[in-house]
């Protein structure tokens, strides 16, 4: 079993969760943030703001570290977008925010999806 160090390399900077994620997991999507820490990936080509801010400029896991949370423009604007994930995400992050990671680690268990219920 992995630590929860490693399994935290695995929570989108958004707060989408990659080991649940089917297109993850079927070899479609090379995760959010695996292969920057080695060099793998280059994350000055990532397309993503929010990778950029949080892994090249701030160095911190996810947007729930974040000291800009509540006035982060490149957040605010992600998670506004119309669809469901994206609710999910944003409630993923202010889960990880008050609980911490290790009890959002423990919800995610049963999850199908990169999100899922965290009651």
């Amino acid at each position: 079993m992995k630590t929860t160090e490693e399994q935290i390399r695995y929570i989108g900077c958004c707060g989408a969760y990659c080991k649940t994620c089917p297109p993850y997991n079927d070899g479609y999507c090379k995760g959010c943030k695996q292969g920057y820490e080695n060099g793998e990936r280059n994350i000055d080509a990532a397309k993503c703001k929010m990778k950029v801010c949080c892994i090249k400029e701030k160095k911190i896991e996810t947007c729930a570290d974040c000291t800009d949370y509540n006035t982060c423009t490149i957040l605010h604007e992600f998670q506004t977008k119309n669809g469901y994930k994206y609710k999910k995400y944003k409630q993923s992050l202010e889960f990880i925010r008050t609980h911490g990671y290790k009890e959002f680690l423990k919800k995610t268990k049963d999850w199908k999806h990169a999100y899922g219920p965290l009651k």
